[in-house]
């Protein structure tokens, strides 16, 4: 992901929400909607939650240190995990208390027009922090559809800042909807099932960024399409003739860790293994930019102590494949 990219839909969003959330809080002052306070808070956490991302990228930008010698690239998947736990519990439950107690004790709602004003206003803000969120995406998505976009993405502001924008739209839908019916039936209960739907929708939004988060934060490995890249550029053919087995660690959103045993010729000079595998270093480099550190370990592949093996991942390791394969 582009960090820039990031950052711009990170800042129109932090920008629209603190916006909103003036004007939401203002309007439960006016008019005292169960939906309007519901509103504001999870504008409010979804304020913080954005100044979350933009500290993590900060962090994230640090030196490696001899005790982190892999650098602080996870720094921004742990401000996004922090993200999710902050949606679910200030803006989620808390919506759903709220919505509970206002079904419980409703009252009417005064001054109709504040709420549906700033609901109306909140509607066009979110909606060009949204547009922002997805022009940046689009840069990167490529052919992949929005959930396998999602769910794939390495870098995770861009899929927070989405799934965020696209919960306050639907939250602000079901807002105006609850406010509507109250409206309409003189039934303060219909402000009260709007803002718990909105605590169940933040919810179900928290779990599906923690789960995706929670996934980055253990280590992903890399894409297939780099994956395929990076084993195209180990085997050359000549000196290193196959790869007995790779693997490859995200150790942030643009660092990948790419480790391998590769096959070489028995009758090869250390000499000559030597530029072959600072090679294979360069082409890896060149092909998938982010792979910046790269370990690979020269083996003489048998076939026969492959086969005659327990365990075909160790040494001398599973069959040596070559590249694409």
């Amino acid at each position: 992901m582009s960090a820039s990219g990031g950052t711009r839909a990170i800042v129109a969003a932090l920008g629209a929400n603190l916006a909103i959330a003036v004007s939401k809080f203002v309007a439960f002052a006016f008019s005292g909607s169960s939906s309007m306070l519901a509103e504001g808070v999870h504008s409010l956490a979804d304020s913080g939650n954005q100044a979350l991302l933009l500290i993590g990228g900060k962090k994230a930008q640090r030196e490696a240190t001899p005790q982190h010698p892999f650098g602080y690239g996870r720094e921004r998947y742990i401000y996004a995990f922090l993200v999710s736990i902050v949606l679910f519990s200030v803006g989620g439950m808390f919506a759903v208390y709220e919505g509970y107690e206002k079904i419980k004790h409703p009252h009417q709602i005064e001054h109709w027009y504040w709420p549906v004003g700033v609901l109306v206003f909140a509607i066009i803000a979110e909606g060009f922090s949204f547009r922002t969120a997805i022009k940046e995406s689009n840069e990167l998505r490529g052919k992949l559809s929005w959930s396998q976009f999602i769910r794939r993405a390495k870098a995770p502001e861009l899929p927070v800042v989405l799934l965020e924008d696209f919960g306050a739209l639907i939250g602000l839908a079901l807002a105006l909807a609850g406010v509507g019916l109250a409206l309409l039936t003189d039934d303060g209960v219909w402000d009260g099932i709007g803002t718990l739907c909105i605590g169940i929708l933040l919810i179900l939004i928290a779990l599906v960024l923690a789960a995706e988060t929670k996934s980055l934060l253990l280590g992903e490995a890399a894409g297939v399409d780099d994956v395929q890249k990076i084993e195209t550029a180990i085997v050359d053919g000549d000196t290193v003739t196959g790869i007995i087995h790779m693997r490859t660690l995200h150790l942030g959103p643009e660092e990948l860790l790419v480790a391998a045993k590769i096959a070489v010729q028995h009758d090869d000079t250390a000499g000559e293994v030597a530029a072959a595998i600072n090679a294979a270093e360069a082409r890896i480099r060149k092909s998938v930019p982010i792979a910046r550190v790269i370990y690979l370990e020269p083996d003489i592949y048998s076939e026969a102590e492959a086969a005659e093996g327990p365990d075909p991942d160790a040494t001398p390791g599973g069959p040596a494949r070559p590249a694409g394969h």
